[in-house]
């Protein structure tokens, strides 16, 4: 079976960063694009981020470019966000899904469109 297992999430302090990471398993990782979002409670699922297969192409929402990074190290079967300048309204659960094929979706923010998806780990930013 498809288990997406995050870590890395904790407190950090406005402008601090975090690296998460994706742990995949019961799939072959490198035909699969992957993603990021997270969820707030009170408020719909928000994409995050999201790289196709091979990890040559990447795509990023407004709020993350310049301060997210996606990547993956498909030896290890692992996705990673790596997060700097964290702000307070960084604040979720984030949780990594995979695509329904190598390619990342034309309407990539919509949640739909991705398959398996994590329990997620909370990210926490206050001072």
């Amino acid at each position: 079976e498809v288990q997406l297992v995050e870590s890395g999430g904790g407190l950090v302090q406005p402008g601090g960063s975090l690296r998460l990471s994706c742990a995949a398993s019961g799939f072959t990782f490198s035909k699969y694009a992957m993603t990021w979002a997270r969820q707030t409670p009170g408020k719909a699922i928000e994409w995050v981020s999201a790289i196709n297969s091979n990890g040559m192409s990447t795509y990023y929402p407004g709020f993350a470019k310049g301060r997210f990074t996606i990547s993956r190290d498909n030896s290890k079967n692992t996705v990673y966000l790596q997060m700097n300048d964290l702000k307070p309204e960084d604040t979720a659960v984030y949780r990594c899904a995979k695509s329904f094929n190598a390619q990342v979706p034309e309407h990539r923010a919509w949640i739909s469109e991705y398959d398996s998806w994590g329990q997620g780990t909370q990210v926490t930013v206050s001072s």
